[in-house]
């Protein structure tokens, strides 16, 4: 078997494949006296047909199964030879039609094309200059903390002596009739919490829900915005019939000790809270710093890398994204069938996010090789433990999971990279600046437009 490897790109090989006529001619008289042993031929006695008459009869039968024979093996072979590793199956293309006729009598010529990683040059990794910007934590900040937290301790106490009020919760029962689409299913839900005034609460609703009482009833009519969060309800006419069967006021904890102590992990006073929420705020722009720090060292680090990205990757990259979009989208209510979704940009833009990501990850693969930065068993184990923990999973769970997507070759892999990017931040140039606002840069991951 003879092959030549030629270079269509950086990321596309083809192998050209010839194999003599010999090794032909064995194979296709293999499969004729299988086929003859096996075959019932008119006028023959069964398994004793004549090789040449089986041939002429099973004639596009026996070429497929020569093919199916000698093809896989010898590209195989051929792939190996020249050390290629392909993502994903390599394309075949059959060249010479006299050696698929006349089979046995010439060489059988064909080529495949094989999508491979481009062979990475580093450039400079080391000393690569970022800044650390970390916000500072401010009395408001505290104390915004502290009051959320108040707000989530707070119960709601009847009201009996008063009507309902701004910031009250009503109970009611909601019977709504479409107004514009008479034939469509009526709205009926029980016991809903309606914060008069609250967020995502029309006007309408609010307003005729004033000093409402226990067992009241209202009816009046509600038209919704055409850009109301609710798809199903934006831009509709309805009439509502409401009957209320409770209303309720919020009421805050008292800020002192005795409710600093309520929270529990191990807080003893309002002063030990305050200290506590600091130093959690404290380690989350920490947190935050670092992660900056860490965008911008990897976008330096592709902006001085340009090499070819293969197609296949680009592609799967981006279908995962698409999905996930999708799935968010779902999530929130939005039809991502949609006409008005510009689908065509959003995919444009999937596809630019998914080559810069792909970009640096296979920096950090290079990177790893680089600097033979390897990923131990045990830690391995210490990922898929804490995986588990955070998930209230079990570790088996956890592999089984993985199972299905690569193996702990998949995390293994994550563990690498994340490696690799701590070594690119332990050997770049740190310098820690005063924290400036800035606008947060658009995700080119969101929903279409």
């Amino acid at each position: 078997m003879k092959t030549e490897l030629k270079e269509l790109s950086p990321t596309r090989k083809q192998i050209d494949i010839e194999i003599d006529s010999e090794a032909v001619r064995a194979v296709y008289d293999s499969v004729s006296d299988r086929y003859a042993k096996a075959a019932n031929v008119p006028g023959f006695r069964p398994g004793h047909a004549p090789r040449a008459v089986v041939r002429t009869r099973f004639k596009d039968q026996i070429r497929t199964e020569l093919l199916r024979e000698l093809v896989p093996e010898a590209v195989q072979k051929a792939i190996e030879e020249h050390k290629l590793e392909p993502l994903g199956e390599p394309e075949l293309n059959l060249e010479n039609t006299e050696g698929l006729s006349d089979l046995g009598q010439k060489p059988l010529l064909f080529n495949v094309n094989v999508e491979v990683l481009p062979e990475i040059k580093l450039g400079d990794y080391k000393g690569l200059e970022g800044a650390r910007r970390t916000r500072p934590i401010t009395d408001e900040d505290v104390n915004r903390l502290i009051e959320s937290l108040r707000e989530n301790s707070a119960s709601l106490e009847p009201v009996e002596d008063r009507g309902a009020q701004l910031g009250d919760t009503v109970t009611a029962n909601f019977h709504g009739k479409f107004l514009d689409d008479p034939e469509a299913e009526p709205i009926n839900v029980e016991d809903v919490d309606v914060v008069l005034g609250g967020e995502g609460v029309v006007a309408e609703i609010t307003n005729n829900l004033l000093d409402a009482k226990p067992d009241d009833e209202k009816t009046f009519r509600v038209n919704y915005p055409a850009d109301f969060s609710s798809k199903g309800l934006a831009g509709k006419n309805l009439e509502y019939t409401v009957k209320v069967s409770a209303v309720r006021v919020k009421e805050l904890p008292e800020l002192d000790d005795e409710w600093a102590q309520s929270l529990g992990d191990e807080v003893g006073s309002l002063a030990e809270l305050r200290t506590k929420v600091r130093e959690d705020l404290q380690a989350q722009v920490q947190n935050e710093a670092e992660g900056r720090l860490r965008a911008d060292l990897i976008r330096k680090l592709v902006e001085s890398h340009e090499f070819e990205l293969p197609e296949r990757l680009v592609h799967h990259q981006t279908e995962h994204r698409f999905e996930s979009v999708v799935r968010d989208m779902i999530g929130q209510g939005i039809d991502p069938r949609n006409p008005q979704l510009d689908w065509d940009k959003a995919r444009d833009s999937l596809k630019e996010q998914a080559g810069y990501d792909l970009r640096g990850s296979l920096l950090l693969e290079r990177i790893a090789d680089e600097e033979r930065i390897e990923v131990s068993d045990q830690e391995i184990d210490d990922e898929i433990n804490a995986v588990a923990a955070a998930s209230r999973q079990s570790p088996e769970q956890v592999r089984a999971i993985l199972t299905k997507q690569g193996g702990e070759r998949s995390i293994a892999g994550r563990l690498r990279n994340r490696k690799a990017l701590e070594f690119l931040v332990a050997n770049a140039r740190v310098t820690d600046e005063e924290w400036k606002e800035e606008k947060e840069p658009e995700d080119s991951s969101q929903k279409p437009e």
